[in-house]
């Protein structure tokens, strides 16, 4: 944060917060939903030469997670920039 800048540590905090949390909603939809809860019912679609429900579990998952951190470090800077705590 630059000098003379101020920010609404409130509301940085709930955007960020609300970011996190919306990350690990995705992420347990994604390996525990879709890879446990749902594989019966996912286990009819075929990708890959396998059933969706097994490639959730096994790449799907994988896959997800790293497109939330990626999703996730951008939004936070987006985030900063809106509250001017980005880095420069």
């Amino acid at each position: 944060m630059s000098a003379g800048h101020s920010y609404d540590a409130e509301k940085y905090w709930k955007a960020n917060l609300r970011l996190i949390f919306g990350s690990l909603i995705v992420w347990a939809l994604v390996s525990y939903g879709f890879a446990i809860l749902l594989r019966p019912m996912l286990a009819g679609i075929p990708i890959g030469g396998t059933d969706l429900g097994f490639w959730f579990a096994q790449q799907g998952s994988i896959l997800t997670f790293i497109a939330l951190i990626f999703h996730y470090a951008w939004r936070m800077n987006k985030i900063d920039e809106k509250f001017g705590v980005h880095e420069e």
